[in-house]
């Protein structure tokens, strides 16, 4: 991603990501000027990537979709998975867990396997695909 430096209005490369940090959805990103000493490195973890992020990411990579598999799990597992992983309340929790078992839940590869993974600690099947 390019933008126009502050310091000397010359170019910005940005680059940015989403990774695993502790089992959890960390986020980065770092930039630097292509004609003065401007740059930064920013790197965090949370429930939610920054929205900016995001969007450059799933412009880049495309997003997925993913949903339940398999015999129907038991509510609990899922609510428990989802709370834990996205820290929303129940309610927020329960539209969700609806999502994934109707038309799935849409984001980055990495957002939706961290979910996955958590998902599965709780016996529930799941699958990932591409957004066509």
């Amino acid at each position: 991603m390019r933008d126009r430096c502050d310091a000397c209005g010359g170019t910005v490369v940005r680059d940015v990501g989403q990774f695993f940090e502790g089992g959890a959805l960390g986020w980065g990103s770092e930039g630097h000027c292509e004609d003065c000493s401007h740059g930064w490195c920013e790197q965090d973890s949370g429930p939610v990537t920054p929205e900016d992020i995001r969007q450059v990411l799933l412009q880049a990579h495309g997003a997925v979709r993913l949903r339940l598999s398999g015999r129907t799990p038991r509510a609990v597992g899922v609510l428990r998975a989802l709370r834990g992983t996205r820290e929303v309340s129940l309610a927020a929790a329960r539209v969700q867990a609806a999502q994934l078992a109707g038309d799935g839940l849409v984001g980055t590869l990495v957002e939706m396997e961290i979910l996955a993974v958590h998902l599965r600690r709780q016996n529930i099947a799941v699958d990932i695909e591409p957004v066509a």
